[in-house]
């Protein structure tokens, strides 16, 4: 896409190569199944923070992708204050990964993070190229939205370890699919160097 000014007139202030993408983590749970999920998220969840510390660190942008939960109308504020209030299941996850001032948020009516959102513009003025994605659920969200990240060419990185659903056979089978058919870089998290894959990154684009 053709661009006419640096960044969504001050809204993205950011440029990298890199960012971090984390799909449907500011979550209450409160779902049938949802119990399955409370392990493995939260697991998953400690994980997630440690990289998007480290992203942090490295100015590497982090975008929240929320699913809206059927409102036009939510306000993501009062999600997470739901969540860390509520007494809900999900509450060790936003304990784990609310958001900074400085993250993107970008809502989501369906399950990829592309279909009918900003995320395509946010990222072609951020200079994005590769995409590091994580979340619940694997088999839904996540896939969904690696594939539609294929399809635009982006590099993937899913990290095995910050993806999580209701069974470790669906996650496994999900993370195979990834790795096998949308050749993502499915290594765990706490072998996957950032800052290593930003120099990697910087380099091709110069």
């Amino acid at each position: 896409m053709a661009t006419n000014n640096d960044d969504l007139h001050g809204n993205a202030p950011d440029s990298a190569p890199v960012a971090l993408l984390i799909i449907d983590m500011i979550n209450d749970l409160e779902f049938p199944g949802g119990e399955n999920v409370l392990e493995p998220a939260e697991k998953a969840a400690e994980k997630i923070a440690h990289l998007k510390k480290q992203a942090k660190e490295l100015k590497i942008p982090v975008i929240y992708a929320n699913d809206n939960f059927g409102k036009w109308r939510s306000d993501f504020n009062e999600l997470i204050d739901h969540c860390l209030n509520d007494g809900v299941r999900g509450q060790r996850l936003v304990e784990l990964l609310k958001p900074d001032r400085e993250d993107y948020v970008v809502l989501k009516p369906k399950h990829s993070i592309f279909f009918a959102t900003t995320l395509d513009a946010l990222l072609t003025y951020l200079h994005v190229e590769q995409l590091v994605i994580m979340g619940i659920s694997a088999d839904v969200c996540v896939q969904f939205s690696a594939n539609d990240a294929y399809m635009r060419d982006f590099g993937l990185y899913v990290p095995a370890d910050c993806v999580a659903s209701q069974s470790a056979e669906n996650t496994k089978q999900a993370v195979d699919y990834m790795a096998r058919v949308l050749r993502a870089d499915t290594t765990p998290s706490d072998k996957l160097d950032l800052s290593r894959l930003l120099q990697e990154s910087s380099s091709v684009q110069e």
